[in-house]
């Protein structure tokens, strides 16, 4: 399923679509191998840790785990979606780095 980049912006924090936005095309070619390792660990970090809250939430939302807030989740759409942007990222930045390493070794 596609995810347009307005629905990114909506699901995620502005540091992180800051992130995410340098997954796209035009930017993740410009970036350098360095860059590309370090933008690959932090968008898997967050998808980890997004990944962790909505697991969480849909616990809280059966009644299997105690509430972390005031009261328990009712509904995860919100961090379900931010997983799933976040899973797309380090799919396009997995699919840069693999098409660099072929490059570099037909260069060879």
């Amino acid at each position: 399923m596609a995810i347009s980049r307005k629905e990114e912006k909506r699901a995620l924090d502005t540091e992180e679509f800051e992130l995410v936005e340098r997954t796209h095309h035009p930017q993740v070619a410009d970036l350098s191998d360095k860059e590309l390792r370090d933008l690959i660990k932090l968008v898997r970090d967050r998808r980890d840790r997004a990944k962790d809250v909505a697991s969480r939430r849909r616990r809280e939302m059966r009644g299997k785990a105690a509430p972390r807030g005031a009261e328990a989740s009712k509904q995860d759409t919100g961090s379900h979606l931010k997983t799933e942007v976040l899973a797309m990222a380090v799919r396009r930045l997995n699919a840069e780095r693999s098409r660099r390493e072929t490059g570099a070794v037909t260069a060879e």
